[in-house]
């Protein structure tokens, strides 16, 4: 509970501290507002990036099987092993295992609001789902906000803004903020791990070493 405690606050204090990114430097559709565990910018206000979502859904074993650790395990490939112990190393095994709980939560009940919303996904996913390497790069990509990455953007990417602040009131209810937190502090560091372990640059593009 003290991690727990400990992620938490570091992600008020980010809020409250600020990032001073200029407008300027946004990319489209990306506002420089606050957001409630990634500092003081941004949020993302456009159309969801379906496709990619569908991709992820699928890569983690389709609608009605989800699984983060199956989704973890497509992304990372061979270096899951390695990223499973880091995180465990970083994070501790409870909040590891809490993470992939909310994230399953967060799959679930992202899909009942659009169902309910009678908001259709596409026919195919894009990237392919059994390509981890181009799945990471797209998930990398949406979180730009053309001044960095910021997880809060490549959720609101994944399923509107609204969609994805409720489903961070969700989350509070079923597990409280300090594991919402976490879950976005572990996502965050997950995903700057993929990007180095693939050299992603800001369009999730492979760079050549």
């Amino acid at each position: 509970m003290n991690n727990l405690r400990l992620v938490t606050v570091f992600a008020v204090a980010m809020a409250a501290i600020g990032t001073g990114i200029a407008s300027a430097k946004l990319m489209a559709s990306v506002v420089n507002a606050p957001t409630r565990f990634s500092g003081s910018c941004c949020i993302y206000t456009g159309a969801p990036a379906l496709a990619v979502t569908l991709s992820m859904v699928e890569a983690g074993g389709g609608p009605s099987d989800f699984s983060t650790a199956t989704l973890l395990k497509t992304l990372a490939g061979s270096h899951f092993d390695a990223e499973v112990a880091k995180l465990t190393n970083q994070y501790g095994k409870a909040q590891v295992g809490q993470f992939l709980k909310t994230f399953d939560f967060v799959v679930s009940d992202s899909l009942a609001i659009v169902t309910a919303k009678k908001i259709a996904l596409p026919s195919q996913p894009n990237p392919d789902p059994h390509n981890g390497a181009a799945l990471a790069g797209a998930l990398w990509a949406a979180g730009q906000t053309g001044d960095g990455y910021n997880v809060e953007v490549m959720l609101d990417r994944a399923v509107s803004h609204p969609i994805h602040f409720k489903v961070m009131s969700d989350i509070d209810v079923k597990y409280g903020v300090a594991a919402d937190a976490s879950y976005h502090a572990i996502l965050t560091t997950a995903m700057k791990d993929l990007a180095s372990a693939y050299h992603l640059n800001a369009s999730g593009s492979m760079e050549s070493m």
